[in-house]
């Protein structure tokens, strides 16, 4: 049976691993911009196998296939960073997921209205299910990030163990029961409407042989991008301290890294006319990320120890319910033109500026 996978995502992750196993440390600069290479060209490889086994599984199983596998990553960062860190990390999930979601609402969906219009002029999409999408991430973006500034048991932006195990299980039932929705009850409304001249969307799924060299490759990558990611941390770090920019930019950073071949993959549906697919690739990740990561840094909190940091401050409060707000108004009638795209990017540059300059 014929194997077609391309050779580069073959190499990728056998350059990924045999740079982070090789003793370069004495290289120096030189070193960290062939990890950061090999990085970049994991996260490209995990998600090409990740929409292998995705066109094999179909609709919206594959969207939601890459949307587990981009947030696996993003889990495995944060909680790796968290376990190096120490207190001085207990509010990186919170800026990774909080960037994590402006990033998808605002980048991600407005560069794929705006490229998608810019191109067909309209394109329509399934109103229910995309309402689905923002009503469960609203919930669970209020109940995350906004809501531990207003508890008073404990003081901060903190949630007591019993209130975070309360949310955590909260934000798991949300996220399930959007699967159920998505994957079962109501699947149809997920389902895109195929440009005709779409090569890709009417392409024979592949073999069930690639499908499971896919699905190892996958791991593989998945793999190589934590370890890469981790060395690479420190670094990050110490140059976004020498901008003298705020701790956040850390999480801006690590979420722009994870969700950029998910970004490539929504702007090439868009382009490709299946807007359909690309608010489910884009939605889908940021209920992911929202949905599982906290529960997951919120596991390895109570076990090590650490005070999780979650409330965000007043300023970025406004902007993410100016984000959610905006993309509700955007994606409320069905049909879309560029002007969505236009604001939502204006408030993604806004979101970015006063980030770097508070």
């Amino acid at each position: 049976m014929k194997v077609t996978l391309p050779i580069w995502t073959i190499a990728a992750p056998i350059i990924a691993w045999a740079l982070y196993l090789a003793p370069g440390q004495s290289l120096g600069v030189i070193y960290l911009a062939l990890l950061t290479i090999a990085l970049f060209g994991g996260v490209l490889a995990a998600v090409h196998h990740a929409e292998v086994v995705a066109h094999r599984v179909g609709e919206p199983y594959g969207t939601l296939v890459l949307a587990v596998a981009i947030t696996i990553i993003e889990v495995a960062l944060i909680v790796s960073l968290m376990m190096a860190g120490g207190p001085e990390t207990t509010a990186l999930a919170r800026d990774t997921v909080f960037a994590a979601v402006m990033i998808i609402l605002n980048g991600i969906v407005g560069m794929c209205l705006l490229a998608g219009a810019a191109q067909y002029k309209e394109q329509t999409f399934s109103l229910n299910g995309m309402s689905a999408a923002l009503t469960t991430l609203a919930a669970i973006a209020v109940l995350t990030l906004i809501l531990p500034n207003y508890t008073t048991s404990a003081p901060g932006p903190f949630y007591t163990s019993s209130q975070l195990i309360f949310i955590s299980v909260v934000t798991l039932v949300l996220y399930g029961t959007f699967v159920l929705v998505q994957t079962v009850r109501h699947r149809d409304y997920f389902l895109p409407s195929h440009g005709e001249d779409d090569e890709e969307a009417h392409a024979a799924p592949p073999s069930l042989l690639e499908t499971s060299i896919s699905s190892v490759l996958l791991l593989v990558c998945l793999a190589a991008v934590v370890l890469l990611a981790k060395a690479l941390a420190p670094s990050i770090e110490l140059g976004v301290a020498n901008m003298g920019a705020p701790k956040a930019v850390v999480g801006v950073i690590i979420a722009a890294v994870v969700l950029l071949p998910e970004g490539l993959a929504a702007l090439r549906a868009a382009r490709a006319n299946r807007l359909q697919t690309s608010l489910n690739l884009a939605l889908g990740s940021a209920l992911a990320s929202i949905g599982l990561t906290i529960p997951a840094v919120a596991l390895v909190a109570l076990m090590s120890g650490l005070t999780l940091t979650l409330g965000i401050d007043i300023k970025s409060t406004v902007l993410l319910l100016l984000s959610l707000f905006t993309t509700m108004l955007a994606l409320g009638t069905g049909k879309t033109t560029v002007l969505p795209g236009v604001v939502l990017l204006v408030i993604f540059a806004v979101y970015l500026f006063v980030t770097v300059i508070p």
